[in-house]
C-alpha cells in the first residue's frame, strides 16, 4: 500500500482503514474470535489504522484483545462524546466526561495510550475551549497522541482552530466525515476546510451505508432490505442512483464496492476510507480493490450521475444540529395581540 500522511501529525496511515463498529457482539459479529481474525487479516494486508468508539457496544474490548502483541503495528483510534448508556452525564465534550471517558477507553482497549482520540459528534452545549483544554491535558500526559473531530461542520473546524491558536491549546488534527458517491456534501466546505488547516480526514460510510455494495436493487428481495431498520435502504432516490452506477461499474470491469471506495480515496483531501466489514468475506472483497484507481473519464461520468457537492439524501447517522431539530431556534417569537 502507498501510505499517506495523517494531516501534519507525522503519522503515516494506509489509504483504507479498519472501522470496528461491526465487531461489537451485540449488533455486529457475535464471535469475538472471528473479529480478531478479521483484524489480523487486515493488519497482515497492510492496513495500519483501526478506528472504534466507546459508543460501539463492546467493540473497544474486542479490538483491544485482538491487538495483544501487535499494538505497535497499529495507529489506534477511538472516539468519545456519544451516549454510552442512559445516564445524560455519560456523553458530551465536557472536561468532566472527557477525563472519565478516556480512562474507560484505555481500560477497555487494554493500552496505555490512544493514538487518535476523536470527538464523535459536536457538542453544542460545551464551549470548545473547555473541550480543547481537557484534550490538551490528555496529550501532555501522554494518554493521547493526537485529537480529532467527527462530523464537525466547516464552521466548527474553523472555530476550533482559531480557539486553539489563541489559547495555546492542542489543535484538532483530523476530521472524520461522511463521504461517498451518494453523499458528496463534504466536498463543499468540510474537505476544503480540512485541507486548509492541514488536517487528515478519515471517511466513514464510503459504501453509502451498504447501498453501494450492490445488494440493494430496485425490485430485489435481499437481506439488507428485509432488515428494514434503516430508512435509506428503501430510499428510491438512492436506489435510482445505484441503478445507474451498477452498469457503469460493470463497464469498467469493477465490482461496485471497488468503484465506490476508489472514488473516495481519489479525492486529494481524503487521507483514508474506513472499511467496516462484519465478515472475512466482506473484508477480502474490499481488500481486493485497494489498488484500484479511477481515471478522469470514469470520475466525470460519476459526476454526471451525482454532481460534485451534492447529497442524494440524508444519512441515517448524520449529525443534525439543534437549529434543525428545534423549531424554536428557527422562528422569531411573534407577540400575541389580544382581540379588540
Amino acid at each position: 500500500m502507498q501510505y499517506r500522511p495523517l494531516g501534519r501529525t507525522g503519522i503515516m496511515v494506509s489509504p483504507v482503514a479498519l472501522g470496528a463498529m461491526m465487531f461489537a457482539t451485540s449488533f455486529g459479529n457475535p464471535d469475538p474470535a472471528d473479529s480478531a481474525r478479521i483484524i489480523h487479516r487486515a493488519l497482515d494486508a497492510g492496513i495500519n489504522l483501526v478506528d472504534t468508539a466507546d459508543a460501539y457496544g463492546d467493540s473497544e474490548e474486542v479490538v483491544g484483545r485482538a491487538l495483544k502483541g501487535r499494538r505497535d503495528d497499529v495507529v489506534l483510534a477511538t472516539k468519545f462524546g456519544r451516549a454510552v448508556d442512559d445516564d445524560p452525564a455519560h456523553r458530551g465534550a465536557s472536561r468532566r466526561w472527557i477525563v472519565t471517558a478516556v480512562e474507560n477507553s484505555l481500560r477497555r482497549l487494554g493500552v496505555d495510550h490512544i493514538d487518535l482520540y476523536q470527538l464523535h459528534r459536536p457538542d453544542p452545549d460545551t464551549d470548545i475551549e473547555e473541550t480543547l483544554s481537557a484534550l490538551t491535558d490528555l496529550v501532555r500526559s501522554g494518554k493521547v497522541r493526537a485529537v480529532g473531530t467527527s462530523q464537525a461542520p466547516a464552521s466548527g473546524i474553523v472555530e476550533a482552530q482559531w480557539v486553539a491558536e489563541r489559547r495555546g491549546l492542542v489543535r484538532f488534527r483530523t476530521e472524520q466525515c461522511a463521504y461517498s458517491i451518494l453523499n458528496r456534501g463534504a466536498e463543499r466546505e468540510v474537505l476544503p476546510a480540512a485541507q486548509r488547516f492541514g488536517m487528515g480526514t478519515l471517511i466513514w460510510g464510503p459504501l453509502g451505508q451498504g447501498m453501494l455494495t450492490g445488494r440493494v436493487r430496485r425490485g430485489g428481495a435481499n437481506d439488507l432490505r428485509r432488515v428494514g431498520l434503516l430508512r435509506h435502504l428503501s430510499d428510491e432516490r438512492r436506489i435510482e442512483v445505484v441503478e445507474q452506477l451498477v452498469p457503469l461499474a460493470e463497464e469498467a470491469g469493477l465490482p461496485l464496492t471497488h468503484l465506490a471506495v476508489a472514488f473516495v480515496v481519489a479525492h486529494p483531501g481524503v487521507t483514508s476510507a474506513l472499511l467496516g466489514p462484519r465478515t472475512m468475506t466482506q473484508l477480502d472483497d474490499l481488500l481486493a480493490g485497494v489498488d484500484v484507481a479511477l481515471g478522469d473519464d470514469l470520475l466525470d461520468r460519476i459526476d454526471g450521475i451525482v454532481p460534485p457537492g451534492g447529497d442524494v439524501s440524508a444519512l441515517d447517522q448524520e449529525f443534525r444540529p439543534p437549529a434543525l431539530l428545534d423549531p424554536q431556534l428557527r422562528r422569531r417569537p411573534v407577540a400575541v395581540r389580544s382581540a379588540a
